[in-house]
């Protein structure tokens, strides 16, 4: 024996060398791309109903905001009116005080023009002045 058989004999034994039955799988593999299941028909219809509920929400805010203007223009004609008839009354009173209507309206309930004013001291019960009767000057 020589010194090289020797030391194949002290390492690890030769595999048999067969030839493989089945070729190793690859690592690897090429897959088609994952068909969509889903479609985008709920996200779309997501989006209309919000599109949707947002313009019907503007236009119901509109609608509320004309007709809240409608019925603030109804009240400040109706203020208007009411300022109009409370100066016209103011005026038809300032009418009924001057002194021409007060004396006309004291003729019709009967009463006289004095002659003379006279007045009364409270403290001794004396008449100051020089009253005369109402209807003794005629």
């Amino acid at each position: 024996m020589s010194a090289q058989s020797a030391v194949r004999t002290r390492t690890a034994p030769a595999r048999p060398r067969t030839a493989p039955q089945n070729p190793p799988a690859p690592r690897l593999l090429v897959v088609r791309a994952p068909q969509h299941a889903r479609t985008r028909m709920p996200f779309i219809l997501a989006c209309m109903a919000i599109l949707a509920g947002a313009l019907l929400s503007a236009l119901l805010l509109n609608t509320s905001m004309a007709s809240t203007a409608y019925a603030k223009y109804d009240l400040s004609n109706q203020l208007g009116q009411l300022d109009q008839d409370a100066k016209d009354k103011q005026a038809d009173l300032d009418a009924m005080a001057s002194p021409e209507h007060l004396a006309a309206a004291a003729g019709a309930l009967g009463m006289v023009k004095t002659n003379g004013t006279g007045w009364l001291r409270l403290s001794d019960g004396s008449v100051q002045g020089a009253p005369e009767p109402a209807g003794a000057a005629g």
